[in-house]
């Protein structure tokens, strides 16, 4: 469990699902549904669902592409973290949204896996953070013109080294989505 003291709840994270992000990403359209049915199975459970969106020269703050897709609705009541570094920890207020939830388990999802989720999912579990990836809702767009695999190749890469992610007194780990349950 996690070595956060106190802090006994989950939320699911959802990072950058923007549509200047995920315009062009592998499987763009059942990611972003799985993304959905996960965001909808933590409200009905009652788990927070946090939401992360990033600020660059490509995603001008109130542009389309800054904007998340029209298939994602967060709620008024759920927190929205703004950032500008690929981890979401960096120069934000996503630990005192976290801390003042008492959460210190967090359900993954989002975009880009070889970018922001990567660089979230190292920097939440380095903060003591359990960490649970689901393996079915996060993606990436091509890059192999610069020398990186295909996108399903980063996807299942990332995927199989969270596996077997470890640490002293923290857990990590990949779910499917059908298969996540909020629990500890």
């Amino acid at each position: 469990m996690t070595v956060l003291s106190d802090r006994p709840n989950t939320a699911l994270l959802v990072i950058d699902v923007q549509n200047g992000v995920v315009g062009e990403a592998y499987q763009r359209d059942a990611v972003v549904a799985t993304i959905g049915g996960l965001v909808d199975k933590a409200r009905e459970r009652g788990v927070p669902v946090v939401w992360v969106q990033h600020n660059s020269e490509e995603l001008v703050r109130g542009s389309d592409s800054w904007a998340y897709v029209p298939e994602l609705v967060r709620l008024e009541s759920e927190p929205l973290v703004q950032k500008m570094f690929g981890d979401s920890f960096e120069d934000t207020d996503l630990e005192e949204v976290l801390a003042k939830a008492g959460i210190g388990r967090l359900v993954v999802t989002g975009a880009e896996t070889d970018a922001c989720v990567r660089s979230t999912i190292h920097g939440a579990f380095a903060r003591g953070y359990d960490v649970t990836l689901v393996g079915d809702a996060h993606t990436t767009f091509d890059k192999s013109e610069w020398g990186a695999p295909p996108p399903e190749q980063v996807i299942a890469h990332t995927n199989l080294y969270w596996r077997f992610q470890t640490a002293p007194g923290r857990t990590a780990g990949v779910e499917q989505a059908e298969d996540v349950t909020f629990g500890g």
